[in-house]
């Protein structure tokens, strides 16, 4: 059992059991059982009621659900610090570099693949990520794509086959297709949860992408879609049409493309560091807020266009540069990144949910926007077991 007391400001993205839509309580406490999930949540002043063990005061610091990461691609090998330098330069970005980073992965051993996965997972887990979706991509082939997913399942469980990432160099996009649809996605769907494709310029059009993500629905998979990164296209109504979880990206949309969001169960899962890193436009959170669309935030973790494991960081560009408020940004890094992934048990802190959280060194969640590029993250709880940080004395 752990017990926490002396938070200033508690957001449990539960509105039944606080203030406003984060749900927030003042002077709170949060107790964990023994089952890593939270058994209570409250006043500090009652929290001897609800716990047989010596609470830990965290001295009026702020305490936030653990991030909830719903998009990244840390399974590869190498790095792409030359074209990034080249983009500063001013090359535009296309999705050419991908191949780059394939022809790195297929040379990597199986170890080499898990241990830079799991570097970047400790990475993010020590700026409050405690849930985390890992795609495949990289390999572009049967072998390398399988042995890309279980890299990816020694770091979590929100595994996803994204063999649909481009066509590999040599290759025709029908045949390679088929071959996705066939005996890639055969050897892959047993090591993942997801399938995603990459819908855009450079990579798959909307009639191939609905045949993958069909496929892997078959297959059992649940659907998730790159969508209008690159240009404006079908990506997101086809996402929407098919009722994927999340539309990634979302940086180019039409009015229509936002009222097919607001009007669905799709999430619309906005990755800022992206668009910071290819000093591209940044997509309009607050348009599609206003519309009542669900938006997430996610870090887009990958070796080409966003290598940062930094939740704080969207926060912050959320907020700065992409018109949202304090709270939506944090609610969209937590709950929202839950919603992407279809999960109820995390991004939130009530009685039954998992006991991931982050203690942060300021009194509030704003900070974290207010506060842009400061290490604000104490200390992180996952599972109701303190996994990084210096615990507060």
């Amino acid at each position: 059992m752990l017990a926490v007391a002396g938070i200033a400001h508690l957001v449990t993205n539960d509105p039944a059991i606080g203030d406003g839509p984060l749900g927030i309580i003042r002077d709170a406490a949060i107790v964990a059982g023994d089952d890593g999930r939270v058994a209570w949540v409250g006043r500090s002043a009652e929290v001897s009621d609800h716990c047989d063990v010596r609470p830990i005061d965290v001295a009026g610091r702020a305490v936030i659900p653990g991030f909830v990461d719903s998009h990244t691609h840390i399974v590869f090998a190498g790095d792409r610090a030359g074209e990034f330098a080249a983009r500063m330069a001013g090359q535009p970005y296309a999705a050419g570099g991908i191949r780059t980073t394939m022809a790195a992965t297929r040379g990597a051993s199986d170890a080499d693949l898990a241990a830079n996965a799991r570097r970047l997972a400790a990475e993010a887990l020590r700026s409050g990520t405690t849930t985390l979706e890992v795609k495949s991509g990289y390999g572009l082939s049967v072998d390398d794509e399988t042995r890309s997913l279980v890299a990816a399942n020694s770091v979590t469980a929100e595994t996803t086959f994204l063999g649909a990432h481009v066509v590999p160099p040599g290759e025709s996009a029908d045949d390679y297709v088929d071959l996705v649809c066939g005996d890639m996605l055969a050897a892959c769907a047993p090591h993942a949860r997801w399938i995603d494709v990459f819908c855009d310029r450079g990579a798959f059009d909307v009639d191939q992408a609905r045949r993958i993500l069909e496929a892997g629905v078959a297959a059992g998979l649940g659907a998730r879609i790159h969508a209008n990164q690159l240009q404006h296209g079908g990506a997101v109504r086809l996402g929407v049409e098919l009722g994927v979880a999340s539309c990634d990206h979302c940086t180019h949309l039409d009015d229509a493309d936002v009222e097919a969001l607001a009007g669905s169960h799709t999430v619309a899962t906005l990755l800022p560091a992206a668009e910071l890193s290819t000093r591209s436009p940044f997509p309009s959170a607050r348009r599609l807020i206003d519309a009542g669309a669900t938006v997430a935030l996610a870090s887009d973790c990958n070796p080409g266009s966003s290598y940062t494991t930094s939740m704080p960081l969207a926060v912050a560009l959320g907020v700065i540069s992409m018109g949202m408020t304090c709270d939506e940004a944090v609610w969209s890094a937590t709950a929202g990144g839950a919603r992407a992934l279809r999960r109820n048990d995390v991004g939130v802190l009530c009685a039954g949910s998992r006991a991931d959280f982050v203690v942060l060194d300021a009194a509030s969640h704003v900070h974290l926007a207010y506060r842009p590029g400061v290490d604000l993250v104490a200390a992180v709880a996952r599972g109701g077991e303190w996994v990084a940080g210096s615990i507060p004395a």
